[in-house]
C-alpha cells in the first residue's frame, strides 16, 4: 500500500524544507518499501512513497504535468478499479494518457 506526505504554507518558502519532508516520508517507509518521490516548489512540499504493483516506470510519483498555463502535481494513494473505462473517455475527448498506472 503506498503512502503520501505533505505540507503547504503560503507564508514563507518552504523550498528549502526537503530535510522535513523526506523525515515525514520514512515514517511510511513499510508502506511503499519500493520507491519514494519528493515535489518540493516555494510553498509546496510534497512526498510519496510507493508499493509497485501497475506500471512500474510510468506510475512514479508525484506526477507532474506541465501545461501552457500552469503546472499540475499529484500524489496518490488507491485504486480505482474502473480505469480502463475512464482512460477510453479521456481518450475520446482528446486526453493524452501518457501510463498504464491508476493514477
Amino acid at each position: 500500500m503506498c503512502g503520501f506526505v505533505g505540507f503547504v504554507n503560503y507564508k514563507k518558502d518552504i523550498s528549502c524544507d526537503k530535510d522535513i519532508l523526506i523525515h515525514m516520508n520514512n515514517a511510511l517507509s513499510k508502506r511503499g518499501p519500493d520507491e519514494e518521490g519528493y515535489f518540493l516548489d516555494t510553498n509546496i512540499a510534497l512526498g510519496h512513497k510507493r508499493l509497485i504493483v501497475i506500471d512500474p516506470l510510468g506510475g512514479k510519483q508525484p506526477m507532474i504535468e506541465r501545461y501552457c498555463f500552469g503546472e499540475y502535481v499529484i500524489v496518490y494513494n488507491g485504486q480505482i478499479y474502473n480505469t480502463k473505462e475512464l482512460k477510453q473517455i479521456l481518450l475520446e475527448n482528446n486526453f493524452d494518457i501518457n501510463t498504464h498506472s491508476d493514477t
